[in-house]
Order: C-alpha cells, then structure tokens, then sequence
C-alpha cells in the first residue's frame, strides 16, 4: 500500500482562502492530500467523498461555525469518527472548549499557530490512520484466503467422494468377476469376463496415474522426454486410444488435420494424453449420437489443435473454472459426470510445460464446446 495509490487526506476548513493555503503548507508530506472547504457546507460535501485521516477546523465562520459543522458529521456515518482538531483566533474558556469537545474535538490549536506543534499532532492521526487502513487491508486478505481455503477444503471433500466412487465401481467389478472365475474357469465366459476385468484395472491404473501426474506437476517432479515428433503421429495414436470410449457413446468423429508435416520439440506421450483427455472429455460430455471434431493446423508458426463437441456446453459461471482442480461440469439433470474432475487441469500443466497455452475458445450450453491448444513448432522454436 504505497502513499501515491493510497493518499491520506486531511480536511482544512476555514472562510479565509489564505488561512488555507498557510495550513496546507504547513502539513505538507509525502502520500497527503489537503481538502479545503471555506463553509461548512463545502466541507460537508467533501465529507461524503473522500476518507479523511483529520479535519482542522476554524471556529469562527459565517454561516455555519466550526462547532455546528462538528455536530453535523457526528451525525453522518460516514464522518462521526474523523478526528477533529478546531483552530481558533481568539481565547477560549472552559465553556466552548467543552462545546467543542462534546462536539467531537480531540483538541484546539490557538492562531498564530506553532507549525511544529501542529506538525506534530497531525502526524499522529495521519500515522493512526494509515495503520488502521493497513489493517482494514490485512483483515481483508484474511477473509479471501480464509474463504479460498474452505472452498479448497469442500473441493478437497468433494474430490474424495468422486474419488471414493470411482475406485469402487471397477473394484467391486473386479471382484466379482474373480468370483464368477472360480465357477467358469476354462469357459468362454472365462475369457470375457478377464477381458472385462482387464479394463478395469486398465481404468484404475489410469485414474492413478492421472492423480500422479499431478502431484508431480504440483511438486516439480515431473519431467518431459523432450524428441522431434510428428504432430499427425502423436494425434493419430491418441485417436485410435479414444476411438473405443468414442464408438461406445455412438459419436461421429470427424478429422481435420493439417497434410502439412507438423514438427515439435515435445514429449510425444504426453502430447498424446493431451489429445486423448480432450477427446475423452468431448465424448463424455456429448449425449449420444452427436459428433467429435478434431482439427490440426499451423498458424504463425504455432501448431492449434482444436477439438470440439456437439455436448451440453458449459454454463457461463463454470467457463472460469473449467480448468481448476477438481472441478466438473454436472448434467443437465443435475448429476455430478464420472470422474475426478482432474482432465483438464492435468492437460492444462502439461500443455504448460511444453511451452503452450490452453484455451475454451467456445462454450455454449446445450451446443457443445471447443477447446484449443497452441504448441511451438520446430520453426517457431528456431526463429
């Protein structure tokens, strides 16, 4: 909080412009910003503007005097806790001075007045209330990271319910079809159950090491086997991984990609599980029937891949947290997708490490999704 973005303002308020300007001279510091009224009714207005760390009033003005305007921002919300010093030309007996402190007043400084001494008393209530802005600043810090940290915590909490969920399902799965081995060993119902539990340990293996990755990433653990590989190549084997999960849900998968040889300095596994997580996610988010596109092609000496879905979108307060640990866009109905919750934001450090950015470039709920990703091409890289 420096004192050029956060001004202090001191409030000067007297009928004589040149009294004004002596005062402003004599307070004048780094970060202060003096507010000069010449009427109660000025000072008033200003009041209802600016923060103000002190007012300095004159007690003797036409119209309203000092020690009316001192009631008046007693009453305001906005004023009743701005200290208040008067400024006064002539004696004061005990009566107006007790006016004067029922009215709100810390002290009273006689004219001619002693700049030190005025000097000095105003930088108390200056310093006192910088502190109790920076205060205000740090109390506020608190509550957003107070906030952030129990949104963290039911994240946290809702992860381990998905996670809970999803582990069952496969083992549970597993386990009965050791059962029902031990009745058919030998049979070809043998056979197709091993092949059924060979997917699923093939799709818990995959929720590990999704989990993995990203503590990995998280901790700087990770690390890329960085060789030239063809983009077209790394694309093609991560179609042909999701073409199964694709053909399931019954989608039509449409290929655009680029005849131009496409090179990258890149980990060609990953770049894999970067098209195959965004294809995978495109067709779990399409109902039925609908269609997969994924389209390649050099710009400007970045490879963009593109793909995009025909699926229930994603609602505009969700598009800013898309790509955010843990977070998943529900069915229409309400139900939570299966799932961690953990693709994208995975697909998002991966692209990340290889130089790249990970983009929604289109969400529509009811219409579906694109999203894309830019990598650096040898060429870019050279040049």
């Amino acid at each position: 909080m420096t004192s050029e973005t956060h001004p202090i303002y001191c409030l000067l308020v007297d009928d004589l412009a040149e009294n004004l300007l002596a005062l402003e001279a004599l307070l004048q510091r780094d970060g202060l910003v003096c507010l000069k009224a010449r009427s109660g009714e000025e000072a008033l207005e200003l009041l209802l503007v600016h923060d103000v760390a002190l007012a300095l009033l004159d007690v003797q003005m036409p119209g309203m005097d000092g020690f009316e305007l001192a009631e008046y921002m007693r009453g305001n919300e906005r004023a009743r806790h701005v200290p208040i010093i008067f400024v006064t030309a002539g004696t004061t007996d005990l009566q107006r001075r007790f006016r004067g402190y029922e009215a709100g007043a810390v002290d009273f400084i006689q004219k001619p007045i002693e700049a030190d001494i005025l000097r000095s008393k105003a930088a108390v209530f200056f310093d006192l209330h910088d502190q109790r802005r920076q205060i205000v600043a740090q109390r506020d810090e608190m509550a957003k990271l107070a906030a952030a940290l129990q949104s963290a915590d039911r994240r946290k909490n809702e992860f381990l319910a998905i996670l809970g969920h999803e582990l069952r399902n496969p083992i549970a799965a597993l386990a009965a079809g050791l059962h029902l081995l031990e009745r058919r060993e030998g049979t070809d119902a043998a056979r197709e159950i091993r092949g059924r539990m060979d997917r699923h340990v093939q799709h818990l293996a995959r929720l590990i090491e999704d989990i993995l990755d990203i503590a990995r990433i998280d901790q700087g653990k990770i690390s890329l086997k960085t060789q030239r590989i063809s983009l077209q190549d790394a694309l093609g084997f991560a179609v042909e991984a999701c073409q199964p999960a694709i053909e399931a849900a019954q989608h039509r998968l449409v290929l655009d990609i680029t005849d131009q040889p496409v090179w990258l300095d890149a980990d060609y596994a990953r770049i894999v599980q970067i098209a195959s997580n965004l294809l995978n996610n495109a067709a779990k988010y399409t109902p039925a029937g609908g269609e997969v596109r994924l389209t390649a092609r050099v710009v400007d000496g970045w490879a963009e891949i593109e793909v995009a879905d025909t699926g229930i979108g994603i609602p505009a307060d969700m598009q800013a947290r898309i790509f955010d640990l843990f977070a998943q866009v529900k069915k229409p109905n309400g139900d939570q997708q299966e799932g961690l919750g953990i693709g994208l934001a995975l697909v998002r450090q991966l692209v990340a490490l290889h130089g790249g950015a990970l983009s929604l470039k289109r969400s529509v709920p009811g219409e579906g999704s694109i999203f894309q990703v830019r990598l650096p091409t040898v060429e870019a890289l050279v040049a």
